[in-house]
């Protein structure tokens, strides 16, 4: 039966999709760390007032211990694991990346069954096969573009090395998320991303050229939207998903993003939907509907 957490998860991975499309032509013009940078730093302000209604001003309590866990998730799973996906995407391309994208889910479920003592039913892993074979369906294209096969083994080490992070920066947090002030645990996970990319800045002195993107022209409604949805929103439910139920589970369910990413596509970008990405998304939403039901 669906709860809460199963909700929040789902409902994070529609945002991000959402947003992810309301991204793609501003995309063109803003370099990728750009935007990024630009998305953190909104819903770093965002969760300001946010922190104000729902939690006062009062700091919480956090161990020294607790706080740098915070921290070190956020650097990892917001600045490192970002910029060698990112990295990936350049040297290797969309659908190759989105494949490895797709070890996200297994990545977590392995490490919170090592490290969470989580576990899986059958049914939960018969949904989560479906998932995963609806995830390749969808991602998978095949590329006319020759690429050096260099290039693509630098990718996969970059992409399969950020997935694995991103797993490990959520995993790590899923304590401190059930027993925190979940909003200020979000913010200072965002707050440790945004030291980490500062700092990134300030070593490769990338502050004028970063300063000459956002001097220029830019689709500033499409930019707010999509990252006051990718970056703050969804930000919280998937957060609020990982507090409420195994991080097994909600990883499974966030993988749905991928499907959803392919549908909006079709209905805002009016982009094709072929036989195969649409099995691809019956399978997928099959999945979720064993996850959350069975």
């Amino acid at each position: 039966m669906i709860g809460w957490g199963e909700f929040f998860a789902l409902a994070a991975s529609f945002c991000w999709a959402l947003s992810v499309v309301l991204l793609r032509k501003p995309g063109m013009v803003l370099p990728a760390f750009e935007l990024n940078l630009f998305r953190i730093v909104f819903a770093v302000l965002l969760l300001v007032p946010t922190i104000l209604v729902m939690e006062g001003w009062s700091w919480p309590y956090y161990s020294a211990g607790e706080l740098g866990i915070v921290l070190l998730s956020g650097y990892i799973g917001i600045a490192v694991a970002d910029t060698w996906f990112l990295r990936a995407l350049n040297l290797m391309g969309a659908s190759r990346t989105g494949i490895v994208a797709s070890l996200f889910s297994p990545f977590v479920i392995i490490l919170s069954i090592f490290f969470l003592g989580e576990s899986l039913r059958v049914w939960q892993f018969c949904g989560f096969i479906l998932v995963m074979g609806g995830i390749l369906l969808v991602t998978w294209q095949r590329s006319r573009q020759e690429i050096d096969s260099q290039h693509i083994r630098k990718g996969v080490m970059y992409g399969v090395a950020s997935v694995f992070l991103m797993a490990v920066g959520v995993v790590m947090v899923k304590g401190i998320l059930e027993t925190r002030p979940f909003i200020w645990t979000v913010q200072l996970r965002l707050l440790g991303g945004l030291a980490g990319m500062v700092i990134y800045i300030v070593l490769r002195r990338q502050h004028l050229e970063i300063a000459r993107s956002f001097s220029r022209s830019l689709p500033w409604v499409p930019i707010v939207a999509g990252s006051f949805l990718g970056s703050y929103l969804s930000m919280i439910l998937w957060l609020a998903g990982y507090k409420l139920i195994p991080a097994s589970v909600a990883s499974i369910l966030n993988e749905s993003a991928n499907a959803w990413i392919v549908l909006l596509a079709w209905l805002i970008l009016h982009e094709s939907l072929g036989l195969r990405k649409m099995t691809g998304l019956f399978m997928t939403i099959t999945g979720v509907i064993i996850m959350v039901l069975v």
